[in-house]
């Protein structure tokens, strides 16, 4: 529908059901002053006639001047807490100095927040700008956005919109922080990681150790740990014989770093809202599980789509670093039909756990660039969830402890 037939049809109301009901009541007034002007008062019913033929057209004027003439802007937080308020600011303005009519503003927010139809309406008939403010609550953890669904100006007698001739503010990226569980060193899933991380951990030290034989130097060369030093360096087993925490002055350690993928896949066709309830579980289950591989002084690698689509590696072997990628993720706005890819990651991990809103089929070409598929496991969001894989599916369950499906 083009601009010219969208304003013919704003000129009354948004539907055809308000249109309808506008037309019969300018026609029960037409009739009311027809049979006061011609049976009860003519000169008064002139006066009612011209009053109510000249109120529309001042109020027409009034409408279609504004709408060239006002500017919207509409700001809030990039990050709020799951389960407390946004407060979003919606500042109106006018760009000349004659009085305009009303501004009605319809705002939109996505799913992770509480729905409002709420409509706002601002005068600017004096002032030449308005600020007000609106709260929406934060009830699920994800990205989402808020924004302007419509703003016109309307004549001051209520019944003639115009659409403004300016864009509407661009919607603004919000992500709502959920609450990362703690998960217990006892699960069992991060046991099993564990176990094979000490493991490649002890194979790499060996086979350094024969590297370096010829030279009589006993394999990765050591130093004591600095504040800042990624404790994915730290040699564990050293540290606890010299009671001290040691770390290697090599590179050669990226083979023992455990990989977890995060791939927040949502099929075009599922429902926004049942769909943001299992992207933020996969999440809360991911940081939950980094959170303890770090504080274990285990560091991993995090394998997720940035905002610009392209696929990012991040090293977590700092304590604090989770709470900051956790809001690198929460910035993303989720593509459906997008899976994750790990093609550029091809090669050798001790341990790669893909977690996954869908662990469908298409989970194995995902993991098809992992050369051990023994080491490979999948995270799902309840137990319920299908695996079509050959790969071990773990969930987490309400006690924040990870179970075997």
């Amino acid at each position: 529908m083009d601009k010219k037939k969208q304003r013919k049809i704003l000129l009354f109301g948004p539907n055809l059901a308000e249109t309808l009901k506008t037309i019969v009541a300018i026609l029960a007034v037409a009739f009311l002053l027809y049979i006061f002007t011609f049976y009860i008062d003519g000169e008064m019913g002139m006066i009612l006639v011209a009053f109510t033929v000249f109120a529309p057209l001042i109020s027409l004027f009034f409408a279609a001047y504004a709408r060239k003439r006002i500017k919207v802007s509409i700001n809030c937080d990039g990050y709020v807490q799951k389960g407390s308020q946004l407060a979003v600011s919606v500042t109106v303005e006018k760009t000349g100095r004659f009085p305009l009519s009303i501004v009605e503003i319809t705002p939109r927010a996505s799913e992770v927040f509480g729905q409002t139809e709420k409509l706002y309406r601002v005068s600017l008939a004096r002032d030449d700008k308005k600020t007000f403010t609106y709260t929406v609550d934060a009830v699920t953890g994800g990205n989402g956005e808020i924004a302007l669904n419509s703003v016109y100006s309307c004549g001051f007698l209520g019944f003639i919109r115009f659409a403004l001739t300016q864009e509407i503010p661009s919607p603004i990226s919000v992500g709502v922080i959920p609450e990362i569980p703690q998960i217990k060193a006892s699960s069992q899933l991060f046991r099993s990681i564990a176990d094979v991380v000490l493991t490649s951990d002890e194979e790499e030290e060996n086979d350094t150790a024969l590297m370096f034989s010829a030279n009589t130097s006993p394999g990765y060369e050591h130093r004591e740990y600095v504040h800042g030093d990624p404790l994915k360096r730290v040699n564990w087993k050293l540290s606890s014989k010299k009671d001290k925490l040691m770390v290697r002055l090599d590179e050669a350690v990226a083979s023992v770093q455990p990989m977890i993928v995060l791939d927040l896949y949502r099929n075009s066709l599922s429902k926004p809202e049942e769909a943001i309830l299992d992207e933020e579980q996969i999440i809360r289950s991911v940081f939950g599980l980094l959170s303890l591989l770090v504080k274990q002084g285990i560091a991993s690698t995090l394998i997720y789509r940035g905002s610009g689509g392209d696929i990012i590696s991040e090293s977590v072997d700092n304590p604090e670093y989770p709470e900051q990628l956790l809001l690198k993720i929460l910035a993303v706005r989720v593509v459906p039909d997008r899976r994750i890819e790990l093609s550029m990651y091809a090669g050798s991990v001790c341990a790669c756990v893909i977690a996954s809103t869908d662990c469908g089929a298409e989970i194995d070409s995902v993991a098809s660039a992992i050369e051990d598929k023994d080491n490979v496991s999948l995270i799902g969001v309840s137990p319920k969830s299908r695996n079509l894989t050959e790969f071990p599916m773990w969930y987490l369950d309400g006690d924040n402890n990870f179970k075997l499906v």
